[in-house]
């Protein structure tokens, strides 16, 4: 497996399995599904911030993707960062998911950020879990802080410092 940063050329692969969890999951509160246009400006705005978008590859197979921003708005955020990382479901439970952070927490770490949070649907325990496994610990709770599905949903947000 390596990891690399996004290409035009892992666009499709990573809609084919960014969608169905924007479609059929809370893992994601919106429900507005990616376009490869929307990606690539995604992919582009990171990088022009001199931010990480990174896959996971395998045997030409995208396994995994992993990226990170500023936390919020404003200079005096400038050192804390959200991340996202979504994996195939082929992917998980071997190991791409702790690369990718791996990888990604370097790279922040070099370009000056302090911390790194997660903000993860309540509802998704193994995300929980994984960033536990990881050395993120909690940092809040925010009821309520999405809909989808007709339903509410909690935020979990927690932190590594780098």
């Amino acid at each position: 497996m390596i990891i690399r940063p996004a290409e035009e050329r892992d666009l499709a692969a990573i809609l084919d399995f960014w969608n169905p969890l924007i479609r059929e999951t809370t893992v994601t509160f919106s429900s507005e599904e990616k376009t490869a246009e929307g990606l690539a400006r995604m992919i582009a705005g990171r990088r022009a911030a001199g931010r990480a978008f990174l896959v996971a590859e395998e045997a030409g197979e995208v396994l995994g993707l992993a990226s990170y921003d500023q936390f919020r708005s404003g200079n005096g955020y400038a050192h804390c960062m959200e991340h996202t990382i979504i994996l195939a479901a082929a992917a998980r439970r071997r190991g791409v998911g702790r690369a990718l952070m791996a990888a990604l927490e370097d790279h922040a770490r070099a370009a000056g950020a302090h911390g790194m949070i997660a903000a993860v649907s309540a509802e998704n325990e193994a995300a929980i879990a994984f960033h536990r496994a990881i050395g993120y610990g909690p940092a809040g709770l925010v009821r309520q802080a999405g809909r989808k599905f007709g339903r509410w949903l909690d935020l979990v947000l927690l932190q590594k410092i780098l």
